[in-house]
């Protein structure tokens, strides 16, 4: 199966996560942060995934590491999980009215490292 386990502890973090890319797209998040427990839901229910991620982080100060270092841990763990990536095409990309947002992705499978959220 195509599933990894990847946890990560940083002076700011603690990360587990587990994927199965071959899923449900059951989901067990819990971030302390609701908007991305939701975000993440969502992302493994559509994407037909299951997800289990156990992140605690330095929420007094804000979000921003708890975000990153879980964006960190997902790409190990997506990484890890693809294998030797047979049937896998470099690029993909996507445009879903999921329920009151429109959402656009666009993936490459190379290792090149980008991220645009323009969230209003």
């Amino acid at each position: 199966m195509r599933e990894a386990n990847i946890e990560r502890k940083t002076k700011e973090t603690e990360i587990n996560v587990r994927l199965n890319l071959d899923g449900t797209g059951e989901a067990e998040v819990k971030t302390g942060i609701g908007f991305f427990d939701h975000m993440l839901t969502a992302f493994a229910r559509f994407a037909y995934i299951d997800l289990t991620l156990q992140a605690n982080g330095d929420l007094e100060v804000d979000a921003h590491h708890t975000i990153e270092d879980c964006g960190i841990v997902l790409g190990l763990a997506l990484r890890e999980a693809c294998g030797d990536k047979v049937g896998i095409e470099r690029i993909g990309e996507a445009l879903l009215p999921m329920d009151e947002a429109l959402v656009q992705v666009a993936l490459d499978f190379s290792n090149r490292a980008y991220l645009v959220w323009a969230v209003d």
